[in-house]
């Protein structure tokens, strides 16, 4: 089969899925590198189509297995593939099922977070910590930008990751299932290495912009406010260190009871 090239229909059509308002209109994004493509193969009808090189169609035919491939030759990958050195496989994905679980035991709530490598890093974060689901609330970036799909490294496959337009209905959402919504800032009364009692609790963290953190009306709804300790000269931790740090502390407390 000759690969095709970045001039063929199909391929210009799926580089299109770069633009948010087609990926709205479609339902569809572009999953990028063997890990996002293997996470994406792994959710039963995903995965639309799957473009590879012939190079990488040969490493990677483990992971592909008998799934149909459409060959692109270097250049027609270079414009799918968001990545400055693309790995050679990017597939066409389905829209995910964003939903919240019925009993959430941990989550991360993320409020007006712009950039689309926190974002991603955020969900991976969760994911690793055993969270339940990722809310991106407010005027925070598109889960399927590609910059996004790429930082969760294929995380976004593996939990739930929900839009809510507005912030503070995700924090009464989420106190309404239960859970004791924790704002993560700098001035708050609860230090985090003194919170494990707090801490075992079924928890949603609720995480602000990287910029300027959580605005003074979305942080008062939370049950509390947590900082973690500053003891060295650094003025902040920036957001997705905060998450991990913030996540972590919940999940060993949890783990310790």
């Amino acid at each position: 089969m000759t690969p095709l090239t970045a001039g063929n229909t199909r391929v210009k059509e799926a580089r299109k899925l770069h633009r948010r308002s087609v990926r709205s209109e479609r339902r569809c994004f572009l999953a990028d590198g063997p890990k996002a493509v293997e996470g994406a193969l792994a959710v039963p009808g995903c995965v639309v189509e799957v473009f590879a090189t012939p190079t990488a169609a040969a490493e990677h035919a483990e992971l592909l297995g008998a799934m149909p491939l459409t060959l692109v030759d270097d250049r027609a990958m270079s414009g799918l593939s968001d990545s400055v050195n693309p790995a050679g496989l990017v597939a066409v994905c389905r829209f995910l099922r964003g939903e919240l679980p019925p009993r959430p035991r941990l989550l991360s709530i993320c409020a007006d977070v712009r950039d689309p490598g926190n974002a991603g890093t955020v969900i991976r974060t969760s994911d690793a910590a055993g969270a339940s689901a990722v809310v991106l609330a407010g005027d925070s970036v598109d889960p399927y930008n590609p910059k996004t799909v790429r930082a969760t490294v294929g995380s976004l496959f593996h939990l739930p990751v929900v839009v809510e337009r507005d912030p503070a209905s995700a924090v009464r959402r989420a106190q309404e299932a239960g859970l004791t919504v924790l704002a993560a800032d700098g001035g708050g009364e609860v230090d985090l290495f003194e919170a494990d009692e707090l801490l075992t609790r079924p928890t949603a963290w609720l995480f602000g912009n990287e910029a300027w953190g959580l605005p003074e009306e979305l942080a008062a709804l939370a049950d509390h406010r947590v900082r973690i300790p500053i003891l060295g000269a650094a003025e902040s931790l920036n957001l997705a260190t905060a998450a991990a740090v913030c996540l972590y502390a919940s999940t060993r407390a949890m783990m310790a009871q």
